[in-house]
């Protein structure tokens, strides 16, 4: 079980893993040997997630979500499997422990009145400057 936080967990069988060789810089090991990780994870489908979780996870998610609902996280980083697959899940445990903070509501607020006539006052310099500025004869 991969612990979200004391209330959701999610099942180690709702998640794959592909072995894949990694890009970039490394030698012949980088040719040779599978490190990189592709972790999929079907947030559309999955039971662990509550829906408010799950659709808030889909807009984090971006572009490494699927047509189909699937979250899928490639890590690369480092040079063994182990991290690697560490790495892949310690960010998408950041990623739903992101998605389960709920955006606070926008309360509106209205402009005090000092600051209604501050504006006043400024839109009325501005006035008197360009006003200033068509009454001058041009002497081109």
């Amino acid at each position: 079980m991969l612990e979200i936080n004391h209330r959701i967990a999610i099942d180690e069988a709702e998640l794959e893993e592909r072995f894949i060789r990694a890009s970039g810089p490394g030698g012949q090991n980088v040719n040779k040997v599978s490190t990189a990780v592709e972790l999929r994870f079907d947030v559309m489908r999955s039971p662990s997630l509550p829906e408010d979780v799950r659709v808030r996870l889909a807009r984090l998610a971006g572009r490494r979500l699927t047509a189909e609902g699937v979250l899928v996280l490639r890590a690369d980083r480092f040079r063994t499997q182990e991290r690697n697959r560490a790495d892949a899940r310690e960010r998408l445990i950041e990623l739903v422990r992101h998605a389960l903070a709920a955006p606070k509501r926008r309360v509106p607020t209205k402009p005090t009145k000092a600051a209604k006539e501050r504006r006043h006052e400024a839109k009325a310099k501005r006035s008197h400057v360009k006003k200033l500025r068509s009454t001058r004869q041009s002497f081109d």
